[in-house]
């Protein structure tokens, strides 16, 4: 079965459904199969603390709990979601933060959803999750083996697919340690393990492909210099693509494992082979 490639969209469209349908549609030509956004229900997510600090964005200066709603799409923007999707023949889906989210995303055709790194420790909406049966993706930033068991117990583990990552933005070669990968893979065999990442370039992801994801997650942008948390650690539309062919190459480099003589091996081996005739 071939990796399943997610381009994370997240908040980079900056709360502008243009954007959306940019970023929709170079993810689906370069070969994605899934674009993901971010869902919250208004400001529930964002520390009280936090409310009333003022920020410089590009829309002037704003409270955060200006900032944040202003990031938000509401229901008519999902459903234009869901229609250029199919259009474009790609699944969609989101990180849902919160109940509301997740009771927002139901209202749509998802068949998955995910519940991000920040979110794995709340067991009310890990719960709730699990009961909605849809496929969850579970990601693991910031998290304990013991605390991602503790969440993965709650989901049925044919609804579980556990992302090894790590919330660093962008992450350095020596945080991403993607060996971890390969011990959640075996804490939970009957689960789909994959790996989002956050690094600059590809290189960790194509070797997390190697080691045996079977999910693959990664930012996308139009460009990485745009306004927004996310941007930097996110590929632009060529690299995106270049690393789904990558990705795809891989695959096809890894083979089924049985040692052989390849067909184009023969001509070579009489040839080659000891004794002479």
């Amino acid at each position: 079965m071939s990796v399943y490639i997610i381009a994370e969209i997240g908040i980079n469209h900056n709360g502008d459904q243009a954007i959306v349908k940019e970023l929709m549609y170079a993810a689906s030509i370069a070969g994605a199969n899934c674009v993901k956004f971010q869902k919250r229900t208004g400001v529930n997510c964002v520390p009280p603390e936090q409310l009333d600090e003022i920020r410089q964005t590009p829309w002037g200066e704003m409270t955060y709990a200006e900032y944040r709603t202003k990031l938000e799409l509401d229901y008519e923007a999902y459903q234009q979601i869901d229609l250029f999707a199919t259009t474009l023949g790609i699944d969609w889906t989101a990180s849902v933060w919160d109940l509301g989210a997740l009771k927002f995303l139901q209202d749509f055709s998802v068949t998955q959803i995910k519940i991000p790194s920040a979110q794995l420790t709340n067991e009310l909406l890990i719960e709730e999750a699990a009961d909605s049966e849809l496929q969850i993706i579970l990601s693991t930033g910031m998290s304990t083996m013991d605390q991602i068991s503790i969440a993965a117990e709650r989901i049925p583990i044919e609804q579980l697919t556990l992302l090894h990552c790590v919330s660093t933005y962008p992450s350095e070669p020596s945080e991403i340690n993607l060996l971890a990968m390969q011990r959640l893979k075996y804490e939970f065999p009957l689960a789909r393990v994959g790996y989002s990442g956050h690094e600059r370039g590809t290189q960790a992801t194509i070797a997390a492909v190697a080691l045996g994801a079977e999910v693959i997650e990664r930012h996308i942008t139009l460009d990485r210099t745009m306004w927004g948390t996310d941007q930097a650690a996110s590929l632009e539309p060529h690299a995106f693509e270049k690393m789904v062919r990558d990705i795809r190459i891989v695959e096809e480099a890894l083979g089924d494992g049985e040692k052989k003589v390849v067909e184009r091996e023969l001509p070579i081996l009489e040839k080659l082979r000891y004794p002479f005739k």
